[in-house]
C-alpha cells in the first residue's frame, strides 16, 4: 500500500481542514485510529504543522468531499509518477561482510565451476571483473582467499543458492 509523504503530518491537516472521520484518515495514512486520534487532542508533537496532500498532487478536493459525504468510504491516492511504489534494488552488504565476498565467490567457483559469472554477480552482490580475477587466480589477495559458503558468510540465503543450483541442474 503506498502511504503519502509525511503520513501524520497529513493526517494533522486532514484533521484541521476536513470532516473526514478519524478512520478514514487512519487507512490513507497508514496511521493507527488512536495516533490520529491524539494528533486531533493535541497530544503528540504540538510543534507539527499539517502537510497539504492537496498541494502535494497526493489528493483531489473531489476525493476529499466525496469521501467527507460518504463516512464508509476510502481515500484513494491520486494517480501519480512519483508514487509508484518501486522494486526493491540491489541488496545491500555491510562494510563488515564486504570482505568475505571473494571467499563465497571461491567456494562457489570450487564447488559448482560451471555456474554462470551473472548468476554468481546476483546472488553475492559483486561484480564479474572480480569474479574472473579469482578463477585465474589474479584477485589481489587471493593467497588469503579460503572457500566458504556463502550461506555461512551471511551474503545470501539457503533459498537463494538453492534456487541457483537448482536453475544450473536445468541446463
Amino acid at each position: 500500500m503506498i502511504t503519502p509523504l509525511m503520513p501524520k503530518a497529513t493526517a494533522l491537516w486532514l484533521i484541521e481542514n476536513t470532516v473526514l472521520t478519524f478512520s478514514q484518515i487512519a487507512e490513507f495514512c497508514g496511521l493507527h485510529i488512536l495516533e490520529v486520534e491524539s494528533l486531533a487532542n493535541g497530544d503528540m508533537d504540538s510543534k507539527m504543522t499539517g502537510f497539504d496532500p492537496i498541494i502535494s498532487s497526493q489528493l483531489t478536493i473531489d476525493e476529499i468531499r466525496r469521501c467527507e459525504a460518504d463516512p464508509a468510504a476510502k481515500l484513494q491516492m491520486k494517480e501519480s509518477e512519483y508514487f509508484e511504489e518501486k522494486s526493491p534494488s540491489k541488496k545491500y552488504t555491510p562494510k563488515a561482510k564486504r570482505q568475505d565476498k571473494p571467499d563465497a565467490i571461491a567456494w562457489l567457483v570450487k564447488y559448482y565451476p560451471n555456474i554462470p559469472d551473472q548468476d554468481i554477480c546476483d546472488l553475492i552482490g559483486t561484480t564479474k571483473i572480480t569474479i574472473k580475477s579469482i578463477k585465474n587466480k589474479t584477485h589481489k589477495n587471493y593467497s588469503n582467499i579460503k572457500p566458504r559458503s556463502p550461506v555461512v558468510l551471511g551474503l545470501c540465503s539457503e533459498a537463494e543458492l538453492d534456487f541457483v543450483i537448482a536453475k544450473l541442474t536445468r541446463e
